[in-house]
């Protein structure tokens, strides 16, 4: 599957759109772990557990719209996009989206 933030395939034709696939999750660390990023926040850098949580969150929501996508038997995604935002404290959605084709 190929999967690109363009909307166009160098060396590629797109013969029939399929429509907009997407996958979306929700994901939230465990206390002690909100606890660290909550002591890091204090003192300052990066919130590390924050950001393995978004970046497990991205490869699910991926993993879930290329799901679809071959579900749907499509060759590619083109103009994938990311959305986020924020559940409650703590927890945050990922929603990826884009097109799924068939390539001649």
């Amino acid at each position: 599957m190929i999967v690109i933030n363009t909307s166009e395939i160098p060396g590629r034709e797109v013969s029939e759109v399929i429509g907009i696939v997407k996958g979306s999750t929700i994901k939230a660390k465990h206390i002690g772990k909100d606890i660290m990023a909550v002591l890091r926040h204090i003192v300052g850098g990066e919130l590390t557990e924050y950001t393995e949580m978004l970046n497990e969150a991205r490869d699910t929501a991926m993993e879930l719209m290329i799901k679809e996508a071959t579900s749907l038997r499509a060759d590619a995604i083109l103009n994938v996009r990311f959305a986020t935002s924020a559940v409650m404290q703590g927890a945050a959605e990922i929603l990826v989206y884009g097109t799924a084709v068939k390539l001649k």
